[in-house]
């Protein structure tokens, strides 16, 4: 029964400081999970490493717009010494797109398919409409994860999302074989032309679902708004108001968060109802 729970309930599951009698690796085969991409190791950066990452993520997180000459301008305004080069490469680590011309996770394999915007002045009529997915960074205090989440456009609802510590394919599917295991699916789907999901694997997971997929224009952050303004507000909600100590309290806390925002949180775009009341009103 436990195998048959969201990826993201069963790493939570895990116990990283060793309460527990049975070692990961045992942990990991009684809960379904892969132990490739599984350990959590943390990252040798320097104090003044992490602050300047996390100010990278919080300029990004307010002006998705900016690149990185912008960025390393208002670093520098603000005392903080980095250079070019170095904010590029950061940003390339830390997942966030439409920054650097280099490959990064924003840029799609050249080998790959590459689909139309079909959103472009068609607005979410109804629940299911039009599904939208984004990867972002979210900072620890001794280093950082990946979120991906799956959210429908007319309601806000998230239908699904992962955390994991590596960029790695997996964590992107497993998001959308949960969303899609609901038994709804969208007519839509929209997503930048990141590397995950021009891949062969995500773009036959929905095809075969009867999906039509839409990704956004190059450097075209804001096509993909509705989860732009997701990410703004569980970072100013909930992930820069804590430090996070381990990938198991990150879980946990950003679960309590979907859970306050799918069901608690009224929206006034929806009249002041919640996403939920929303999305099950269909």
């Amino acid at each position: 029964m436990v195998a048959q729970l969201p990826r993201s309930e069963r790493m939570a599951l895990l116990d990283w400081e060793g309460n527990k009698p049975l070692p990961i690796y045992a942990q990991a085969h009684l809960l379904g999970l892969n132990r490739s991409g599984l350990y959590y190791k943390p990252v040798p950066l320097s104090a003044e490493e992490l602050r300047l990452r996390h100010r990278i993520d919080e300029i990004f997180t307010d002006h998705p717009f900016l690149g990185s000459r912008r960025i390393v301008a208002t670093l520098q305004r603000e005392g903080l010494l980095a250079n070019r080069k170095h904010v590029i490469r950061c940003m390339r680590e830390m997942g966030l797109v439409a920054i650097s011309p280099k490959q990064n996770t924003s840029r799609a394999h050249p080998e790959r398919r590459k689909f139309p915007y079909l959103c472009a002045g068609v607005t979410a009529l109804a629940p299911d409409h039009i599904w939208g997915t984004d990867i972002t960074y979210v900072r620890m205090r001794r280093g950082w994860m990946y979120l991906v989440a799956v959210m429908d456009w007319h309601s806000r609802y998230v239908i699904s999302w992962e955390l994991d510590q590596s960029l790695e394919l997996p964590f992107v599917l497993e998001a959308f074989k949960s969303a899609l295991s609901t038994g709804r699916r969208p007519v839509i789907c929209n997503s930048d032309q990141g590397s995950h999901f021009t891949s062969d694997a995500y773009t036959e997971l929905l095809e075969k679902a009867g999906v039509a997929i839409s990704m956004d224009g190059r450097g075209r952050c804001m096509d993909n708004i509705f989860t732009e303004r997701l990410w703004r507000s569980y970072k100013y909600e909930e992930v820069y108001l804590h430090e996070y100590e381990s990938p198991r309290e990150c879980r946990q806390r950003t679960a309590a968060w979907f859970n306050f925002y799918n069901h608690a949180r009224p929206h006034q775009a929806l009249e002041n109802r919640t996403p939920a009341e929303v999305y099950f009103s269909r």
